[in-house]
């Protein structure tokens, strides 16, 4: 599971991005994340993903701990940013082999995978092309498949379906509930409430870099929308 223990982050001494935050994300899990700009929806994802420090507290990732274990557990992981900025000087399949050797895929696995991705988001007639040629819904499904050749057990998405259009939002849906049913887990940040609303199993709603509200989604709507819920926090 991911556990997020006590975790806070402040920048330049002065601003508190995260304030003791506590999650626990469970195998199975669809899990979305909710808040406004500047929230601290992004300095969390990132500071379970390694790619920045946080100050207090803990993550650990299937036990592994993002401090004291960094490589055992980024092998588990797979982080999507909210801007697929990738090598634009490699082609689409440079950049998949690129990952499936960081990741250390079998060569065999690693083509069946890039096939069945390539296939499913229609990007197998462009795989040689530069990326540098893709338009942004392009390089995100690139990115995209890049993660799910690995087989993650931890899926980072920081608004996932930006620049994606309606077909291959449905199959990314599709994909995070094959991958939640064969025991990952996906915790991902967005603003389309609806999505979080109709998709994820729990949500967490961050206000001010303090989580406000979680739990499973059914439990936090209750009878309100999540956009109810959300603008009445905002309100207050």
């Amino acid at each position: 599971m991911l556990k997020i223990m006590n975790m806070s982050k402040t920048y330049n001494n002065v601003t508190k991005a995260c304030d003791n935050i506590n999650l626990q994300i469970e195998p199975g899990d669809i899990y979305g994340f909710i808040g406004h700009n500047g929230a601290g929806k992004t300095t969390l994802l990132k500071s379970i993903s390694g790619i920045i420090n946080f100050d207090e507290g803990e993550i650990t990732i299937f036990g592994k701990s993002i401090k004291t274990e960094p490589l055992e557990a980024k092998k588990l992981i797979a982080y999507i940013p909210d801007n697929p900025d990738i090598y634009e000087s490699l082609t689409g399949i440079q950049y998949l082999d690129f990952i499936g050797d960081v990741f250390e895929v079998e060569s065999n696995k690693r083509k069946i995978l890039i096939d069945k991705y390539a296939e499913m988001f229609e990007m197998k007639d462009v795989l040689n092309n530069p990326i540098s040629s893709y338009s942004h819904g392009m390089k995100q499904k690139t990115v995209v498949m890049g993660a799910l050749i690995h087989e993650p057990k931890v899926m980072l998405l920081d608004e996932p379906f930006v620049g994606l259009d309606p077909k291959a939002s449905y199959l990314l849906k599709e994909v995070f509930k094959e991958l939640c049913s064969k025991g990952s887990l996906i915790f991902f940040s967005t603003h389309v409430l609806e999505v979080a609303e109709k998709l994820c199993t729990k949500v967490a709603i961050i206000q001010k870099g303090k989580i406000v509200a979680n739990g499973l989604t059914e439990d936090v709507i209750k009878d309100h929308s999540l956009e109810d819920i959300f603008l009445e926090m905002l309100n207050e």
